[in-house]
C-alpha cells in the first residue's frame, strides 16, 4: 500500500502560524486516512518553530528552489530571517518520506513550505506569485509528486497509476 505525506494542517492539527488548522473536508483524503495511508506532517513545526508563529514568505516570491539554493531566504513579518528552520523542515519531511518510501503528497496550498503552484510575494500583501514552497521543491527535487488540497483527484489518478 503507497503511503501519502499530507499536511499536518489538512488533517485538522493546528499547527499553522496563527495556530490554526486548514481541515480539510476531501472525501478522498477521508477514505485515505481510513486506508492508514496519510502520514500527517508539518515542516514548520518539525524545523523548529512554535505554534503560533509570526507569519513568513519568501522573499521576492522567489520560491523553494530560490531558497534551497541559497539564492533566497524566508523572513517573518518582523524581517526575522527563519530560513533554516524552513530548510531543515523540509529536510525532515524528504527523510520522513524517504522512511515510508512515499512518492506522493499532498500539501497546503500557498504556503512557503508546502505551496506546489504559488507562493506569497514576500510584501506581506496576500498577494501569491507561481512558485513553490520549500520542502514541495525538496520533495519533488528527490521524484515526490506534490499536490494541493483542491487537486486530490489528481493526486488520486496519480495514486491508481502506481498501484497498477
Amino acid at each position: 500500500m503507497e503511503r501519502i505525506l499530507v499536511s499536518a494542517c489538512l488533517m485538522g492539527r493546528r499547527v499553522r502560524y496563527d495556530g490554526g488548522a486548514k481541515t480539510s473536508r476531501d472525501a478522498l483524503l477521508a477514505e485515505w486516512r481510513e486506508q492508514g495511508r496519510l502520514v500527517p506532517f508539518c515542516p514548520e513545526v518539525e524545523g523548529g518553530l512554535p505554534t503560533p508563529r509570526p507569519a513568513a514568505e519568501i522573499e521576492g516570491g522567489a520560491g523553494g528552489a530560490a531558497v534551497l539554493a541559497g539564492a533566497a531566504r524566508v523572513l517573518t513579518t518582523e524581517g526575522e530571517d527563519v530560513t533554516g528552520a524552513f530548510m531543515a523542515g523540509a529536510q525532515a519531511a524528504l527523510a520522513v518520506a524517504t522512511s515510508f518510501d512515499i512518492k506522493l503528497a499532498v500539501l497546503k496550498e500557498g504556503s512557503p513550505s508546502c505551496g506546489a503552484l504559488s507562493v506569497y510575494d514576500g510584501t506581506f500583501s496576500g498577494h501569491r506569485t507561481p512558485g513553490q514552497g520549500v520542502t514541495t521543491s525538496l520533495l519533488e527535487l528527490h521524484g515526490i509528486r506534490v499536490f494541493t488540497e483542491d487537486h486530490v483527484a489528481e493526486a488520486g489518478a496519480y495514486l491508481r497509476a502506481l498501484e497498477a
